[in-house]
């Protein structure tokens, strides 16, 4: 079962008479939530952290665009929550609420972008938010600057100003490189 699983994922190949192999790299179904957080604990987890981030640069700042066209006051009235939970958690120094909070903003913020393509995606950036463990995004460390940046996109979010949100989530994506990373212990499967 378990090699099936592997197998699956690109990460082998079992062949009668032959065993199982490990395959390449450039096999592997890099994009597979899994396959993000294993990579995360391997030896090259600080070039997967500069291509997620740069995937997330992509993904993110569209979506926020695409969102501010559609008005759905559900998804508003959530990601202003999700903001607010934030703020109340980093008030408190409550770091996994925090987290929490801001994975389902920017899961929210795909939802509401109207594109099915990229909600295929909300995965990666959910792998990517668990295993960054540093400042691959202004997300990864509860602070003013987060917040502000969230609050920006969730107003422009609200008032359909496309180019704002936009502007605001690229500015949420900024890269700390002179903070510290630390990497998140793995799930339990």
């Amino acid at each position: 079962e378990s090699l099936r699983v592997l197998e699956a994922k690109g990460l082998v190949s079992a062949r009668p008479n032959v065993g199982t192999r490990v395959r390449p790299v450039s096999d592997w179904n890099l994009l597979d939530p899994d396959i993000i957080e294993w990579r995360a604990f391997g030896p090259q987890r600080d070039d997967q952290r500069r291509e997620l981030a740069e995937l997330r640069w992509t993904i993110e700042p569209l979506a926020a665009r695409l969102a501010a066209g559609h008005g759905r006051d559900d998804i508003q009235q959530r990601l202003a929550d999700m903001v607010e939970i934030m703020g109340h958690a980093m008030g408190q120094g409550d770091a996994i609420t925090f987290s929490r909070a801001d994975a389902e903003f920017h899961a929210l913020l795909i939802q509401a972008a109207g594109n099915r393509m990229l909600e295929h995606l909300s995965g990666i950036v959910s792998a990517a938010l668990h295993v960054s463990g540093g400042p691959v995004t202004g997300c990864d460390r509860p602070g003013e600057t987060s917040l502000a940046h969230h609050a920006r996109i969730a107003d422009a979010l609200a008032s359909g100003d496309a180019g704002a949100a936009e502007t605001a989530m690229r500015h949420l994506l900024v890269v700390h490189p002179d903070v510290e990373r630390v990497v998140p212990a793995p799930r339990e499967h």
